[in-house]
């Protein structure tokens, strides 16, 4: 056996003989990982090789879209119906997400329709799987095995012909066909090429879990999410419980759809109305506080957009955003200050998407403008109020996609007011429509709610000042009387 080391790209897969800094392919920085590979000559007689069957026409052909349907409705949703037999989805996500307690209850509902599945786990016992079982209260029948050799867990699936299995996860499986540890480059790419072809070979529909790394990319080389059928992605904040399942890529259906979870003591529980579950606890009649209906794929919901703005004591304002991008709150904050008259220049400004969201399209831009200005003038909003918009440099309001979507979400759960980008042509609605050209027509429309009560921290610092008061007579009264001791 001859072995060279090499220096394997995780993000195109380009080989390098030596490490370098960059990857001479993509240009990407800090990619290059070393890995191990085989130089010994396969020797393959052209005689043992059979030809393959080819097929004339491709009418001759005909595809079955034999799905199984999960009873999850979100999960459905995202895969286009369920799991078509015999393909390979790979589902990602951050350590502790919700990837292993979403996986074991699509075996519990397979299971519980007298489906064959097969749980193979190389990270945890048998035990510990049990013990999560317990805890969601699944009584459904799910063989279990704890292995993380390829060789074995093939042989295995060839011997009990399951329909449904789970890997669990792909990065610590491990052949060996090939000399280095689990987890390298091609030690991935191969654990992943031989599974796939077992699926297709024997019609078993696989999921694969697999991890993230730092910066939420999948881990592993990029050419595995070219192997797999379909790639899912869960995401979410650990101090939320809200989770978002969204596809990268899918083969049997559309990748624009969003599945919304919560995550409760019985698992993961599907949302059917998004925007009832992030507007709740809202208060009414809020300050620096705006709705904005955001798109995730094909669903619109409602989202609240908080902005706090206050006096900074250094000489460099602090803004710092959680959901929102922080380059693109620098340019709302610069055009506020130039084409709104806001004087931003000593306010420390705090931006926050309620739920654990992150909102990255450019159609939040209004709302975060809205909220900011809110706060700096002390101005309540209408509690029936939702604003939607891009922000140019130049200070202009521009348009977005699925504005008509937005709208009908909103006037769903009961909001009568809106901020919108100026367009051309609008369908008729019962919404009481302002539309705007510039950020500075945007200050001038927000309309002013009702003033909020009186909230306990003024009612303490109302109560504060008059025991001060009443502290200061007493002492000058006493102050006032004659000293006994001088006399």
């Amino acid at each position: 056996m001859k072995l060279k080391t090499i220096y394997i790209c995780s993000k195109c897969g380009a080989e390098s003989p030596k490490w370098a800094g960059q990857c001479f392919k993509c240009q990407a920085w800090n990619t290059l990982v070393e890995d191990v590979v085989d130089l010994s000559p396969q020797k393959m007689a052209m005689s043992q090789a059979r030809p393959a069957k080819v097929e004339i026409a491709i009418t001759n052909v005909k595809f079955k879209d034999t799905r199984f349907e999960t009873g999850i409705s979100e999960l459905d949703r995202v895969l286009g119906g369920g799991f078509v037999r015999d393909s390979v989805v790979l589902l990602a996500g951050d350590p502790g997400i919700g990837k292993s307690t979403l996986t074991l209850q699509v075996c519990a509902q397979y299971a519980a329709k007298n489906k064959k599945v097969l749980y193979l786990s190389g990270e945890e016992s048998i035990e510990q799987i049990s013990g999560r079982a317990e805890r969601l209260k699944i009584t459904s029948p799910c063989a279990l095995l704890n292995e993380n050799n390829l060789e074995t867990i093939l042989a295995t699936l060839s011997a009990e012909k399951p329909d449904f299995a789970v890997i669990d996860s792909v990065q610590v499986m491990a052949s060996e066909q090939i000399p280095s540890q689990a987890g390298s480059v091609s030690q991935i790419r191969y654990v992943t090429e031989q599974l796939m072809q077992f699926a297709k070979a024997n019609k078993v529909s696989l999921l694969l879990i697999g991890h993230v790394t730092k910066d939420g990319q999948l881990a592993g080389p990029q050419v595995l999410t070219h192997l797999v059928d379909t790639v899912l992605y869960l995401e979410g904040d650990a101090y939320h419980n809200f989770r978002l399942l969204k596809s990268a890529k899918n083969r049997f259906g559309a990748v624009d759809e969003v599945g919304v979870f919560t995550m409760e003591e019985q698992g993961m529980i599907p949302v059917k109305n998004p925007s009832a579950i992030f507007l709740e606890g809202r208060s009414k009649n809020p300050i620096g506080s705006i709705v904005f209906p955001t798109v995730e794929g094909t669903r619109a919901f409602l989202v609240e957009v908080q902005a706090l703005t206050a006096y900074t004591q250094f000489g460099y304002p602090k803004r710092t955003a959680d959901g929102f991008p922080i380059n693109r709150l620098n340019i709302i904050i610069a055009a506020l200050n130039r084409y709104a008259q806001l004087k931003l220049d000593s306010s420390d400004i705090f931006v926050n998407v309620v739920g654990g969201l992150k909102l990255d399209e450019p159609a939040a831009d209004l709302a975060v403008a809205m909220a900011i200005v809110s706060s700096k003038s002390q101005k309540a909003v209408p509690e029936d109020l939702f604003i939607f918009g891009e922000m140019g440099l130049s200070g202009e309001v521009r348009s977005v996609m699925h504005l008509e979507k937005r709208l009908k979400e909103a006037e769903k759960l009961g909001f009568k007011k809106a901020i919108i980008p100026f367009v051309a042509k609008l369908s008729k609605t019962n919404l009481q429509i302002v539309a705007v050209r510039t950020v500075a027509e945007a200050v001038k429309e927000l309309p002013a709610g009702a003033e909020p009560k009186r909230s306990l921290a003024k009612q303490l610092a109302k109560e504060s000042k008059l025991v001060r008061e009443n502290s200061m007579e007493v002492l000058k009264e006493f102050e006032a009387l004659e000293d006994p001791i001088s006399e």
